[in-house]
């Protein structure tokens, strides 16, 4: 995606949603539905985030009898054909969660929403229970997964390893470590425990506003550090908090973990 594809998509998109992530449809119109994402809190809407996709993007859930849940832990991967030439299919982002049916050699075998079995490398994954974090519950894990970005271009509405704006990525990595926080920074902001920003630890996340307004939220790094993506054109950094562009619009922090 260009720096122009990606301009694009400002004030045009809402969230983005992974490979398997569950929707409920609320309306339709046309080859259009609207939709709400559960697992995306937010004041908009008591159901979950709202937004409208297009309906071939969709399937029925299928149940698939599995006790164990894959979760990629990489930026992206593909899912290869299950068969020994391992194809390329299409990729997919950290966080995408995809029920297990199998495992051969240094490969998982998974089912895909449309009832495919298709094949993870080992190396990319993790393998939990259903409803277990795939990654530890500290702070320093947190604040590790999201410098794994470090360097991916910003991008509007983003919530995956294709590309994040500030909220998606504090949302994404720490539902990856079981904390279900909502999409935007506005809401996040009244969400988790209070701390005073004299006694960060790593994982926290902290807020910025303009005229009383949250507008943008990062993640505390330690040492004085921060992780965010902070707007079109620029990418997932690692900066100090005392950079005077943010330093003067930190209102705040909140610890999930």
């Amino acid at each position: 995606m260009t720096l122009s594809d990606r301009r694009g998509l400002n004030g045009h998109a809402d969230t983005q949603a992974l490979l398997g992530d569950r929707v409920i449809v609320v309306a339709r119109s046309g080859a259009w539905v609207k939709v709400v994402v559960p697992e995306q809190p937010t004041p908009l809407d008591a159901r979950g985030y709202p937004g409208w996709m297009p309906a071939v993007q969709l399937t029925a859930v299928r149940p698939v009898a599995s006790t164990w849940v894959v979760t990629v832990v990489v930026r992206t991967t593909y899912l290869r054909t299950d068969n020994a030439s391992a194809t390329p299919v299409t990729e997919i982002s950290f966080g995408t969660r995809l029920p297990r049916v199998g495992v051969t050699g240094g490969w998982v075998r998974v089912a895909t929403p449309t009832g495919r079995v298709l094949r993870l490398a080992a190396s990319a994954v993790v393998v939990r229970a259903p409803g277990a974090a795939a990654l530890p519950r500290t702070g320093s894990d947190v604040v590790r997964a999201a410098q794994m970005f470090n360097g991916l271009p910003y991008l509007w509405a983003g919530r995956s390893g294709f590309g994040f704006d500030c909220s998606g990525l504090t949302s994404l990595v720490l539902r990856a470590h079981g904390v279900i926080a909502p999409r935007d920074a506005d809401a996040q902001a009244v969400k988790g425990t209070k701390v005073s920003t004299s006694a960060l630890r790593p994982g926290d996340l902290l807020f910025y506003a303009t005229r009383g307004y949250v507008h943008h939220v990062s993640i505390y790094a330690g040492g004085g550090r921060m992780v965010q993506s902070p707007n079109t054109g620029s990418s997932v950094q690692t900066i100090a908090m005392s950079t005077p562009s943010y330093a003067r619009e930190l209102v705040g922090a909140r610890r999930f973990i």
